[in-house]
């Protein structure tokens, strides 16, 4: 018997509301054993990143082959890849590792609109991770970034899924909450499945200004509920369901002067065992 094993590799938020330290919540929470390989270091608290040190390529990949050598895991999150090296590393260890389950949240943008990595990071990641993953995650602002045009509604997140798709992803969770409105869409869609096959799953906004780290979260969840065994449209609707409550858990709460995590521990659940 082993745990349901999840390696997360992404940027720490020292904060705790996103990045490494949002996916350890997360996966915890859902049962699963967390794990961890950590590409930069900020400072950074609810109200911004002050600063942010990059982890050497070399001691990046020690921490991949680490865990992937001798722990194993059951599916991957990847977060932020801020640089064609980091991201080459982390292609080479999904295709030497074998991982089957591989979850991408395409971090590109900051939540003011500043894009984070490079075109040149980006035509990689394209190029060598779309491939690889089982599904990718962007926002309505990460879409906008991969296909370098304004998503100003409904018709656009339903065009803006198909072009993803075409990019080379096998699926892709396109992220609606960035849409005005009462109501949020995200869009679930699989290489091919016609339009009128798509998930379309649909709810009201929740009133919160504490949700930094929620794309984090969310994909996180995901990956957990890969490694638990979940199929891939299941795992997605589950991790929709967690990040959904997780907003509304902590909507009432303060926490710093800013924009304040989700609640990830509304309801944990016991660790899990598989065979």
């Amino acid at each position: 018997m082993h745990y349901p094993r999840v390696l997360s590799i992404a940027g720490s938020d020292s904060g705790g509301g996103a990045g490494i330290q949002a996916d350890i919540k997360t996966i915890a929470a859902l049962g699963a054993y967390a794990m961890t390989a950590v590409t930069a270091i900020t400072a950074q608290n609810t109200t911004g990143v002050t600063a942010i040190h990059a982890v050497p390529i070399e001691v990046l990949k020690a921490q991949i082959e680490a865990v992937l050598g001798d722990i194993g895991a059951d599916a991957l999150k990847i977060g932020m890849l801020h640089s064609p090296e980091v991201v080459e590393v982390v292609a080479w260890a999904i295709r030497h590792y074998r991982i089957e389950k591989v979850v991408l949240d395409p971090v590109m943008v900051s939540a003011n609109g500043d894009p984070l990595i490079t075109p040149e990071t980006v035509d990689v990641l394209v190029r060598e991770l779309f491939p690889l993953a089982s599904v990718i995650t962007p926002n309505l602002d990460e879409a906008a970034f991969l296909l370098q045009r304004k998503l100003a509604d409904r018709a656009a997140l339903e065009d803006a899924t198909r072009d993803l798709l075409a990019l080379g992803a096998p699926a892709v969770l396109l992220k609606g909450g960035h849409l005005p409105g009462e109501q949020i869409v995200d869009i679930y869609a699989e290489q091919g499945r016609s339009p009128s096959e798509w998930l379309r799953m649909e709810g009201p906004r929740i009133a919160s200004r504490n949700i930094h780290g929620s794309g984090c979260t969310l994909s996180s969840a995901i990956a957990a509920q890969l490694a638990l065994g979940l199929s891939l449209p299941q795992a997605v609707g589950a991790g929709r369901d967690y990040i959904i409550k997780a907003i509304a858990a902590g909507a009432a709460v303060s926490t710093g002067r800013g924009q304040g995590p989700v609640n990830h521990g509304h309801a944990p659940v016991a660790m899990h065992l598989r065979p």
